[in-house]
């Protein structure tokens, strides 16, 4: 390195979404462009309709939420169309200075999950989201193609940890308490986390856990305060989770929490105006609720 070469270094997703959940409200807002929305938003059900569907939210959420999270199958299913229209949206909530989290949950092996690290985190892949989800459950070491990626651009991930559907419990319990499978993600997310940990920033390791899991965390004997990682929670809503709820699931975790809403955000359309009111009335009431 030359005398007068300076090397920068990039601040982290977790640091960045910790000023933008201070901003905006602790928020994650879902495009869910869900085939029972188009009828109610009175859209085709084609490409065309999806793209009216998307950037509709784009224009509603940019700039004023903490964090968009459109849900990958919803595109997929439209083919190259649908891919299109998804990076479409990535680009433009980029430029808007929104994060956003591709909800994807890829799990892979080895060099294929290295191709979706570079699709999705690398600096110039067009689909490059600041972060996206990860199922971990071919063995969290699968996954360190996509973190160390995510960790050297200035990305994130979040981990599939414990999640609120009925047959996740069978693999993510399994081990009982203290020695459970959703314990050993937490402890690995503890671990990638320690250095943001040490210069008092929320680290970019995240985790998916369900607002409605009820007593498992306190069941398995989970630390997730201690893993110092953002957590994104489903579950908040429409899915009906109370502040009960949310104090007995994240207990000191709680101010760490991304809570994520879709339906109940996404029936105020097809109203741009309606989507952004209804966005800044859920984002302002999570922000009392987690307070």
């Amino acid at each position: 390195m030359a005398d007068d070469e300076v090397t920068i270094e990039r601040p982290g997703f977790g640091a960045r979404l910790q000023a933008a959940m201070e901003a905006h409200g602790p928020l994650c807002v879902g495009i869910d462009p869900h085939p029972g929305l188009f009828d109610q938003w009175d859209l085709p059900h084609t490409p065309e309709g999806l793209e009216r569907f998307t950037m509709s939210c784009v224009e509603a959420f940019a700039g004023t939420v903490a964090a968009v999270k459109p849900q990958s199958a919803f595109y997929e299913q439209f083919g190259s169309a649908g891919i299109a229209v998804l990076e479409k949206a990535l680009g433009a909530l980029r430029e808007a200075g929104t994060l956003t989290v591709l909800d994807a949950k890829r799990g892979d092996i080895g060099s294929t999950m290295a191709a979706y690290a570079v699709a999705y985190l690398s600096d110039h892949a067009p689909l490059r989201a600041d972060a996206v989800t990860l199922s971990p459950y071919l063995g969290y070491g699968s996954l360190r193609p996509a973190i160390d990626t995510a960790l050297g651009t200035g990305r994130g991930v979040f981990v599939l940890a414990l999640t609120s559907n009925p047959e996740g419990a069978s693999v993510q319990h399994a081990g009982g308490p203290g020695a459970s499978v959703a314990g050993g993600i937490v402890n690995a997310v503890r671990e990638d986390n320690r250095k943001a940990a040490r210069k008092g920033q929320l680290g970019s390791v995240g985790m998916v856990v369900g607002a409605t899991t009820g007593s498992a965390v306190e069941h398995l004997e989970l630390d997730l305060a201690s893993a110092n990682a953002p957590l994104l929670a489903p579950g908040i809503g429409a899915q009906g989770g109370t502040a009960d709820d949310l104090r007995r699931v994240f207990g000191s975790a709680l101010p760490h929490v991304l809570a994520t809403s879709s339906r109940e955000v996404l029936a105020a359309g097809p109203d741009v105006a309606a989507l952004r009111s209804k966005a800044l009335e859920s984002a302002e009431g999570l922000r009392e609720l987690l307070a």
